[in-house]
């Protein structure tokens, strides 16, 4: 299972970074916007720098809704670093946007997904990974996990190559579960990642570890 961080904060890129346990990033608008990353010249920069830090796909969101627009932008983008992943919306000029680009061996990632249809259309247009937003699902009381056991059984049935990028990802039970069903990828924020790292019992088997050998000194 691939591991992405949700974030725009260079910061916390280094940091999953340092970890050794980080195979991408995904951003969009509203996180570039929450650093203070505004302006096109400024966005295109700060993706340059997110390809600096981490060796893995970095996905770079378009901001037009119609064919046309989404190729000049996505083209653009994929120039940008040879890491660009171009993320498109799924809506139906991105489903069209998505099979040009797949066609031109440039990768791309179609996100807003909510329901198995709309992956199966991604798949169909070669996109390289499909963003199911999980936590968004469980926000109207949907079940998100169901989502992405749906889509593993299509993508499954018919050997598609689109990876599963489970998206929205809140906490840590939600890593744990999408890996139990099978989820490609995984994306969410810093602390989901950490949380896996912790358990009352490894802290108190290190204290004791601890106190045991300071009794001899």
């Amino acid at each position: 299972m691939k591991f992405f961080i949700d974030t725009a904060n260079l910061d916390q890129i280094r940091e999953a970074q340092a970890l050794g346990i980080l195979d991408g990033v995904t951003t969009n608008p509203s996180l570039m916007a929450k650093e203070g990353i505004t302006g096109q010249e400024n966005i295109l920069k700060h993706y340059v720098d997110i390809c600096n830090i981490v060796e893995g796909d970095v996905s770079a969101e378009v901001i037009s809704t119609d064919f046309e627009g989404m190729i000049k932008e996505g083209e653009a983008l994929a120039a940008l670093h040879p890491q660009i992943v171009v993320k498109i919306p799924m809506i139906k000029d991105g489903v069209k946007a998505c099979k040009y680009f797949s066609e031109k061996g440039i990768k791309t990632n179609v996100t807003l997904i909510f329901s198995a249809g709309q992956a199966l259309l991604a798949a169909k247009a070669g996109a390289t990974y499909m963003s199911p937003f999980i936590g968004r699902l469980d926000d109207i009381s949907t079940d998100g996990l169901n989502l992405i056991s749906e889509i593993r059984l299509i993508y499954d049935n018919y050997g598609f190559d689109t990876q599963i990028l489970a998206a929205s990802v809140r906490h840590t039970m939600h890593i744990m579960d999408c890996a139990k069903i099978g989820a490609d990828v995984m994306t969410g924020p810093l602390s989901a990642i950490e949380g896996l790292l912790k358990h009352p019992l490894t802290d108190i088997g290190l204290a004791k570890f601890l106190a045991d050998y300071n009794k001899g000194n």
